[in-house]
């Protein structure tokens, strides 16, 4: 479906020469710093904790002969000092070796040094990233605009929809009934545009935003016009990471987390689901290499409905119709532990999936899913996605991806459009929050 490249990006020190004069324009050679020394103090290591207390303070004093001032690379910033001590706080939670390159200089003259600390950061429990579009425009701080049609020109997926970053498909607005605040207004249109009769808008957290286990990642949506078939709107998530030594993760190896995927063509249910590969294939895609696991909410009773696997049908849902999740607002999340993920509306858990076989059911290098009772609900509980050593996709970090789109034919989940469908077709995201978890 989607293949993400990843591009790593160096940091370049320079540095430019200089050299002083004397009263007559002689040059005077400034001397070579020598006896570089670079001493830290980790706040609050003692014999429990040899890496600190963790707060991720550490101060440093720096010296060198003949040295006038100091450029320090710490965790991917630069600092240019004209004194010899600094402190710097890590926010990276855990345990975690890290390399600093320290330059004493005196005018063009140099002499380096790269030292290596240990520094552990507590992991605090409560809300870690938010964004709550309150601020009139988006944050590109957090987001980056997807634009386009993505792969083979349908987004994979058999979409109709060309991308764009206009307010007309992406756009923050106030006064929403029912909001906190702002919200984010994503919109599909019907219109001709470039090469295309309709337009959408997509935007992601790559590069900005992402997160692995110990992490509950929610929402809160309301999918107003999604109401026909065709139409569409997902939460989801991507892979950050790669192997070290490729170039990309492809699809679905790197695997995928559908938090919420709501079509008009099934109006009372959510899907949520993982994408995942049964065998590595040297990181190639081939198409009869995909798995896919998931398990659907009732807006009406709450949990797995008897129905485990709805049907199209029942488009559009009447006005006024609680029970479909077009009706208003709701929160659409996921708590990812170490072993599984579980996928809740409105903090009713309706699938979990366990990563390793064995996870819920017998080891028996099967994929597996049925509808348990758990706390007296239905709750469809799944097996499982680690399939071989090269890459353990939800083991490792995600950034997250809120869309919109047109569906193009019968593999598009969701359907293709029909023609009496209504546009524009606007989601509404109130907020979106990422929490540590144990």
């Amino acid at each position: 479906m989607k293949k993400i490249n990843y591009l790593i990006f160096g940091i370049v020190f320079v540095f430019f020469s200089c050299a002083g004069s004397d009263a007559d324009g002689n040059e005077i050679t400034a001397l070579q710093p020598t006896n570089l020394i670079i001493t830290t103090n980790i706040v609050g290591v003692n014999n429990s904790n040899p890496n600190g207390d963790g707060s991720g303070v550490v101060s440093f004093i720096l010296s060198a002969t003949n040295a006038t001032s100091y450029k320090v690379l710490i965790n991917g910033e630069l600092k240019e000092l004209n004194t010899n001590t600094f402190t710097y706080t890590f926010s990276n939670a855990g345990t975690h070796n890290y390399n600093i390159i320290v330059s004493a200089y005196n005018q063009d003259r140099f002499i380096s040094k790269t030292i290596t600390i240990t520094v552990y950061v507590e992991e605090k429990e409560g809300l870690i990233w938010s964004d709550e579009f309150n601020n009139g425009q988006l944050d590109l701080n957090n987001w980056n605009y997807e634009t386009g049609t993505g792969v083979n020109g349908d987004w994979g997926t058999g979409q109709l929809d060309r991308a764009t970053d206009r307010e007309e498909n992406v756009k923050i607005q106030s006064g929403v009934a029912g909001a906190d605040g702002g919200c984010l207004v994503l919109t599909t249109r019907k219109e001709t545009y470039m090469d295309r009769d309709y337009t959408s808008g997509r935007i992601t957290t790559k590069d900005k935003g992402f997160w692995g286990p110990g992490h509950r990642i929610v929402a809160r949506v309301y999918a107003k016009d999604v109401k026909y078939k065709g139409q569409g709107a997902a939460f989801w998530m991507m892979p950050q990471e790669k192997p070290s030594n490729l170039d990309y993760i492809m699809w679905p190896q790197g695997g995928e987390i559908d938090i919420m995927e709501y079509v008009g063509a099934i109006p009372h249910h959510n899907l949520g689901s993982v994408h995942y590969a049964w065998e590595w294939q040297n990181n190639e895609y081939h198409d009869w290499n995909h798995g896919h696991l998931g398990g659907y909410y009732s807006y009406e009773t709450q949990q797995t409905p008897i129905n485990e696997s709805p049907d199209y049908g029942g488009y559009p849902p009447e006005a006024g119709d609680a029970n479909a999740g077009s009706s208003g607002f709701h929160e659409y999340g996921i708590d990812w532990f170490n072993d599984r993920i579980e996928f809740f509306v409105d903090n009713y858990v309706y699938h979990i999936h366990y990563l390793n076989d064995g996870g819920a059911y017998s080891i028996d290098g099967l994929d597996k899913k049925a509808v348990q009772q758990i706390n007296g609900r239905r709750v469809t509980v799944s097996e499982y996605s680690n399939h071989f050593s090269e890459w353990r996709p939800f083991e490792h970090k995600m950034f997250v991806i809120l869309s919109v789109g047109v569906g193009g034919s019968d593999y598009t989940y969701g359907g293709p459009i029909v023609p009496e469908a209504d546009f524009p077709c606007s989601v509404y995201i109130d907020w979106l929050r990422v929490y540590n978890i144990n």
